[in-house]
């Protein structure tokens, strides 16, 4: 379903937009805050276009068709449809500047770029026009704007009760987290970084672009989204009661960088392989499996950002 509305020029800060949304979201919930975000941009833009997804995937299509063609393009949803979206504009000769209207569960990228999680403040900062130039991650054939990781962390998303989700939120990944910790087994991998190479085990290995996984922040090495380093975790089996602690304190700084049963890096590349292949947990959505080459691509895309602690 897709509807416009025409205004004048002089009228307007942005010229032709296109708002994204899930169509898979309750209706009348979906209405209302539609209603509260055209309220506010509408009288600010020449054209304004708003389209409703139908099926996973079908974000990536209409931002790899369309984008181009827009001054700005809005997503309203949570990090998964983030994801679709960055799919489809990263790989255009110019990727149009994004906005994220935090619609899901966690919104962990929108809080990276400082976006306030009440739908009406996001909208209003969209007016206000700060932006800011991004690196995203690429792994494999896939653009990543959050976070790539396997083992534990992947595990907790397949585990996720969707109805729970729904009704519980983010409280859901923190009682996926605890069953996951029950059963967790830790594999075989080699890394490749490049001043090293490391083999070794591990119950979870996590690359971060940005800065905060299930609402909590992530231990920083560093606090930027556009200096072409990404943060690099490994956790072995022996942190896995601190996992617990933190689950529990929902304090991710609580993590002791010098604990050895952790890593902690920055890096432009990475490659891991595992001895069997595992699936990958891409920006809270499993895609793709191991062996892996994540890269960073410095400044990639145009987000409108808040205020960025």
């Amino acid at each position: 379903m897709e509807s416009k509305v025409t205004r004048q020029r002089t009228l307007s800060m942005y010229g032709k937009v296109l708002l994204l949304y899930n169509g898979n979201a309750g209706q009348k919930e979906v209405e209302d805050v539609l209603e509260v975000i055209t309220g506010i941009l509408v009288s600010h833009t020449d054209e304004f276009i708003l389209k409703r997804t139908e099926y996973k995937g079908h974000a990536e299509e209409i931002c790899r068709d369309r984008g181009e063609e827009m001054d700005l393009v809005c997503i309203l949803g949570g990090d998964g449809t983030v994801h679709e979206c960055v799919n489809g504009l990263a790989d255009l000769e110019t990727p149009p500047l994004t906005a994220i209207l935090p619609g899901g569960t966690c919104n962990d990228f929108s809080r990276s770029l400082g976006i306030p999680q009440n739908i009406k403040k996001a909208a209003e900062v969209i007016i206000e026009g700060s932006t800011a130039k991004v690196d995203l991650l690429k792994a494999n054939r896939r653009w990543v704007s959050n976070f790539v990781g396997m083992g534990l962390i992947t595990t907790a998303s397949e585990n996720i009760d969707a109805q729970l989700k729904g009704t519980f939120g983010r409280l859901s990944y923190y009682l996926s987290a605890f069953k996951t910790i029950r059963e967790a087994k830790p594999f075989r991998y080699s890394l490749k970084l490049p001043d090293k190479s490391i083999t070794d085990q591990a119950v979870m290995i996590l690359a971060a672009n940005g800065n905060y996984i299930g609402t909590s922040q992530l231990p920083a090495l560093h606090d930027k989204l556009d200096d072409g380093k990404m943060n690099f975790f490994v956790l072995r089996e022996a942190g896995l009661s601190l996992l617990r602690n933190f689950l529990q304190s929902k304090d991710l700084n609580e993590w002791d960088r010098e604990n050895p049963a952790f890593d902690f890096a920055e890096a432009e590349e990475v490659e891991i392989s595992t001895e069997e292949p595992m699936k990958l947990d891409m920006d809270g959505e499993v895609y793709e499996q191991t062996p892996v080459k994540i890269t960073i691509h410095r400044e990639r895309m145009t987000f409108i950002k808040g205020e960025i602690n």
